[in-house]
């Protein structure tokens, strides 16, 4: 009978310790997936400027491809070139470059809306996902970016970006549409230096 009489308490107590093993996992868990999570943010960050880094941006407009082809939304694709960087290093060093480079990160992060992405892409290139714009705003827009960049001067230096755009259009790839905005982009960068 005595044995009996322990056998409900020795299951109460597998349970309690079943219990506690348990939870003890969630916490573990918990923590695993927060550090994945932050894992994943320095990913995809730059490593300079407060934006996304290349590999996040082109995730994104991949992924506005596809909404584009779900629900036809309008989706602009911008490339923002940083000019006379090389000069900026050579004649200031590296330091006054990485402040330019930093100015036309937040820049850009603080015009744009909350909807929109900013990323930089390369080491004077920066990549723009603008949702829900058609080309005439995006032509304002783009006239409005580089005109805050150009507001201020870093340490001295004068800043300016060249932007080109392109619209995202039924059956584009990724490569196609990087192209595009790029090829827009150094055609407005050889019109500004033909004025100059």
């Amino acid at each position: 009978m005595a044995q009996l009489a322990q056998f409900p308490a020795t299951i109460g107590d597998s349970l309690e310790s079943l219990k506690e093993e348990n939870d003890a996992l969630r916490r573990e868990m918990r923590a695993l997936e927060i550090r994945l999570g932050e894992l994943e943010r320095l990913a995809d960050s730059d490593t300079l400027t407060p934006l996304l880094n290349r590999r996040a941006f082109l995730r994104e407009v991949s992924r506005c491809i596809a909404r584009f082809e779900r629900h036809g939304t309008p989706v602009i694709v911008m490339i923002a070139d940083l000019d006379g960087l090389k000069a900026i290093n050579d004649e200031s060093g590296h330091q006054a470059g990485d402040a330019v480079l930093m100015h036309v990160g937040y820049t850009l992060k603080t015009q744009l809306r909350t909807i929109d992405t900013v990323a930089r892409i390369g080491g004077d290139e920066f990549g723009m996902i603008l949702e829900e714009l058609d080309l005439d705003s995006a032509e304002a827009k783009a006239r409005s970016l580089s005109a805050s960049v150009a507001e201020d001067t870093v340490d001295g230096q004068p800043v300016s970006i060249s932007i080109g755009y392109t619209l995202v259009r039924a059956d584009d790839t990724l490569d196609r549409i990087m192209a595009r905005a790029d090829e827009a982009m150094y055609v407005r960068k050889r019109a500004q230096r033909s004025l100059r």
